[in-house]
């Protein structure tokens, strides 16, 4: 059954489809309103078929695609929580000429920063691996691209959770 299809059921009376879930229908009936009913509910009588069309995509695959081509064109960061010990805390930049003031940064905004860094650096990984380069190119910016990530390891501290960490080279090599 498609959207569209009018259905008698022996409690509710006639209705109409109006949605499709992988296990059930959603159909509004004229007495009670909408009701959602199991694809496998043996009493619905079919009074008006409507064929769904073979192509349906999932809400799921609707939600995949987007955030893939959101990752990968928009420069969308995803949520990155701060490691609580950090929340409400700042950085202090004391100068070594004790004449000259200290600077104070909200540590959020020093996180949201190094974030971004991480997430733009994603992205020019994917970009590099999409492009026209040779394999040979591909792996040589691979790997300076490691090799910053590893340079920023000392900001992994910041994180509250490891799967958010810097990772470079593990070999040990530069």
């Amino acid at each position: 059954m498609g959207i569209g299809t009018r259905v008698k059921h022996p409690e509710f009376g006639d209705g109409v489809v109006i949605g499709i879930k992988a296990a059930s229908y959603v159909i509004v009936f004229i007495t009670v309103g909408r009701k959602e009913i199991l694809r496998t509910y043996p009493n619905l009588e079919i009074t008006d078929l409507m064929l769904a069309p073979d192509d349906l995509v999932s809400l799921t695959d609707v939600e995949l695609v987007l955030t893939q081509v959101l990752r990968k064109w928009a420069d969308v960061g995803e949520l990155v929580l701060l490691g609580t010990k950090w929340t409400g805390g700042k950085m202090v930049l004391q100068p070594g000429d004790r004449d000259l003031k200290p600077k104070e940064i909200p540590i959020d905004a020093f996180f949201h920063k190094i974030v971004m860094i991480r997430d733009r650096m994603r992205t020019l990984e994917q970009r590099v691996n999409a492009s026209k380069l040779t394999d040979e190119e591909k792996v040589s910016i691979q790997q300076y691209i490691t090799r910053c990530y590893g340079s920023l390891t000392s900001f992994n501290v910041l994180f509250k959770h490891s799967s958010d960490y810097f990772v470079g080279d593990k070999s040990g090599g530069d």
